[in-house]
This record gives structure tokens, sequence and C-alpha cells, in this order.
């Protein structure tokens, strides 16, 4: 269950833009004349067809097909740049030890020294304009630039991405960047409110909806761009393209709306490096058929989904969308994903 968030960030989302500066984020550069094409062997997604500059999202997987990290990666010239949950870092860096060949690349952990903010919200794009931090012109693509002062890797996600911008930097550099940005006209905000436009969005997180048995197409990741299937290979490809072409997944990640009550508490809270495996039963006609993974409350603003408890679960695919379950403990109704919020757009 996340914090929650006051209902200023809600509208500052829907109508402006929000900065973070993310504490729960690890940061993995890769260098070397084979980084790139080392890269590529290893993640769902490919980094090597979009050139110098590309921003893509996936996971490194087990040789049979399931999760073991997923994160944003950035390249620029022979730097590839992982940046991924801090639950995350250590299987990132165990798989780069066993599989990345010292002739070819090296890896170093950044994440004491470098900083990110992540930036959300309907008008992120004019907000940077604001602030006069150089930003890529489309999705999917991250640049270089001083032009703000301090050096800044701007990367821009996709347009469904559950936030809009990512700044890194040196972490001595972060306060005056932030600064900048809420000068320009964005609401400082903490991790929580992150958390929440990930559930908004639909996007999976290490720990909640991705356990160690977890395969890419079970948690969205043909939804939302996070596997290529026309790259080359890749560790545990078999699995995931034979699912892709010869089947389907037996579980969806969904969206849930309860009701009226707030869905009950975890009876305990996981370690942090606890797998999840959902900490709360759905059921459906009387049937197990999946566990919640992440709940959040989205205070009042208007719309069909604000003012209201949601969250996430993993469900087996015949419950339909549309169903009523029984979920935490309290009544819900399935949905599709992303959650349809909506947003205030320039006149």
């Amino acid at each position: 269950m996340t914090d929650t968030v006051s209902t200023e960030v809600v509208d500052r989302l829907r109508a402006g833009a929000i900065v973070v500066a993310a504490s729960n984020l690890a940061t993995i550069d890769l260098t070397g004349p084979g980084a790139v094409a080392s890269f590529q062997g290893l993640l769902t997604n490919d980094i090597e067809k979009p050139g110098d500059g590309a921003f893509v999202y996936g996971a490194m997987l087990t040789p049979k097909g399931m999760i073991v990290v997923d994160g944003w990666a950035a390249r620029l010239g022979q730097r590839v740049r992982f940046t991924v949950s801090t639950e995350g870092r250590e299987p990132a860096l165990g798989i780069l030890q066993r599989s990345i060949p010292p002739r070819l690349a090296r890896f170093a952990d950044r994440t004491a020294e470098t900083g990110v903010l992540r930036i959300a919200g309907a008008h992120a794009a004019a907000l940077m304009t604001a602030a006069g931090i150089p930003m890529p012109s489309v999705p999917l693509r991250v640049v270089e630039s001083a032009a703000a002062g301090p050096p800044v890797e701007v990367a821009r996600a996709s347009e469904i991405g559950p936030f809009a911008f990512q700044i890194t930097t040196a972490v001595a550099h972060v306060k005056t960047i932030e600064q900048r940005l809420i000068a320009a006209g964005a609401h400082a905000a903490d991790d929580a409110a992150l958390e929440l436009t990930r559930i908004l969005a639909g996007w999976p997180r290490l720990s909640t909806e991705v356990d160690e048995k977890t395969i890419p197409q079970e948690v969205r990741f043909d939804e939302i761009g996070g596997v290529s299937y026309t790259k080359g290979c890749y560790t545990g490809q078999e699995t995931v393209s034979r699912l892709h072409f010869r089947g389907h997944a037996n579980r969806h990640l969904r969206g849930l709306l309860f009701e009226t009550d707030p869905p009950a508490p975890p009876a305990a809270p996981a370690p942090p490096a606890a797998p999840a495996s959902g900490w709360s039963a759905v059921t459906h006609e009387e049937r197990d058929v999946g566990r919640v993974t992440s709940v959040a409350w989205l205070p009042d603003g208007g719309g069909s989904v604000l003012g209201r408890w949601l969250g996430l679960a993993v469900i087996r695919r015949e419950v339909p969308v549309g169903a009523s379950v029984r979920a935490a403990g309290r009544e819900a109704r399935v949905v599709d994903l992303p959650f349809d919020v909506p947003t205030a757009r320039p006149a």
C-alpha cells in the first residue's frame, strides 16, 4: 500500500507538473567499445537499432525468461546508463558481473555520485521549456547539455510512461536543478507521487508486481513497449518469443477500482528485498484468481477514478475486464490499464 499524496499533487499532475528528486533509484554505467553490443545481449528491448541517443525500457531475464531486474537504459556514445530501482541494483550488478567480458566493456555503480530527478504531469514539456532545460524533441531519446548550468543528461520517456522526463546529474547539482524547475512552476513532490503515477500508468515494479517467477508478458511488457521481437538474441529470449508467437500468458496485470471501503492493509510488511507474491487474494466467483500487488488513494478532483482507492493486481486471464471481484477484503471492479484519469490540456 502506498503513502497517500495530496490533492495538490494530483491537481499538478492533471494541470501542471511535479518534480521529484528520487531517493529509490540506482544508476549503473556500462562503458567501452563493446558496451552497447554487450547490453543488447541482456535486455529485452532493442538498444542498438534506435542508435545513439536511445532511451528504452526493458528487463534482464533468467535463462528461463523470468524477470530479474527492469529499468530504463540511456545510450550515449559508447556508454549505456541503466537506471533501476534500489531493489534491482544488486541483481543488475550480479548479471553484469557474470555476463560482461572485461575486454569488451566495464561496468560501474554510480548510485552514490549520481542524482536522478523525474518530472511528471500534463504540462511537463512546457515546464522544461520554461526552466530553460534542453530536452529531446521526441519520446524515447536522451541528450546531454550544460545549458541549464550544471551538466545534465535529459531523457524523455514514452507517452504512456510513468514519468515524462528523467534528469540525471551529479549529486551536488540535484538541488540546483530542482530549484530551477520549481522556479519555472513545478511542484516539489516525493517518491510517493512517483509511485502514484506508476500505478496510474499501469507500470510494473520489482518486488510488487514482479517476483522471481514473473515473465514479461504477464506484466504488460508488450503494451508498454518493454520487449522487442525483431532484435537478436538475448538471455531468456526463447521463452518470451515462444509465448508471443505460439501461446499466451495465463496471468495479466489489471487495474482494480474499489467500490467504497478502503482495501484491507497487508497483514505484515514484507522486507524490501523480498519477492512479491502479492499481499492479498483476489477472488472471482468464489475462486482464487490472483493477488493484489499495489494500492493507492487518488484524491478527489473530478473524473471517473478520482476520489477513490485503486490498485494493481496480477490475475488470471479468464477474469474479464468489468468483472466484480473480492480484493484485499473489499469489493472491486477489474479495469483496463492505464487508469482513465482526465488531464487538463493547454487552451
